[in-house]
């Protein structure tokens, strides 16, 4: 997904490709805008991933294994996939003048 030409179609595609019980995932949009859903290895942790990743501009907080944030029932759900689109939106915002990773913990 692209935040320069989002669609809510674009984000449901990406949710829908993560497999939720395999394993924990973390979202996150890089400096160019692209979001990005990733596999966070299980002997990483969420900042050192932060730190091996140079383009980025937001982290959200982990989607743990097996608790439905990701897959084909996360893309299906309407309220969560309309509220996250509405906060990648915002955050992509907020993170165009800042210098620093945006963390983001709460959001709902």
């Amino acid at each position: 997904m692209d935040l320069n030409n989002p669609t809510l179609d674009d984000l449901k595609q990406l949710y829908a490709s993560c497999k939720d019980k395999n394993d924990h995932h973390i979202l996150w949009i890089c400096s160019s805008g692209k979001v990005h859903i990733d596999r966070l290895p299980a002997n990483v942790d969420p900042e050192v991933f932060e730190k091996e990743t140079p383009n980025m501009k937001v982290r959200f907080k982990t989607y743990h294994r097996g608790k439905g944030y990701v897959g084909k029932t996360a893309a299906a759900d309407e309220t969560f996939m309309s509220r996250m689109y509405r906060v990648l939106l915002e955050q992509w915002s907020k993170a165009q003048n800042s210098q620093r990773v945006r963390y983001i913990e709460t959001y709902f």
